[in-house]
């Protein structure tokens, strides 16, 4: 094995509990933009209640298989739904959709690890 399969393997919790940090928090601001610019409308608001539950479950590490379930079926319909019509399916670059369709990949990536071996789950389930 050389360097980079030994620091992978080495450090795999703590680069995937940072992973889990960074994408809940990001996520879970989406969330509170939602309602920052005043009152949104009604698709706006569901989307907004998901985010910050499901920014706050991978924050926390709290089911966070559900919570990342959950996340990319809204990237899914959000790409769909906002950003195909903005320019073609096809390219995210142009649809401005880049962002929904890595929050689905970084929620796919979460729903096969879980909560990963720090986790605030692990402290109620003992």
């Amino acid at each position: 094995m050389d360097f980079m399969d030994n620091l992978a393997k080495n450090y795999k919790d703590i680069f995937y509990l940072i992973f889990r940090l960074l994408i809940g928090a990001l996520f879970f601001a989406h969330g509170t933009m939602k309602f920052a610019n005043g009152t949104p409308a009604t698709l706006m608001i569901i989307a907004g209640v998901i985010e910050l539950l499901v920014g706050a479950m991978l924050f926390l590490g709290v089911w966070t298989r559900w919570a990342s379930f959950f996340g990319a079926g809204q990237m899914l319909v959000a790409y769909f739904m906002v950003h195909t019509g903005m320019g073609p399916w096809w390219n995210p670059i142009a649809n401005q959709g880049e962002l929904a369709l890595l929050f689905f990949a970084a929620f796919c990536c979460s729903f096969i690890i879980g909560n990963g071996r720090w986790n605030v789950q692990s402290l109620f389930s003992k």
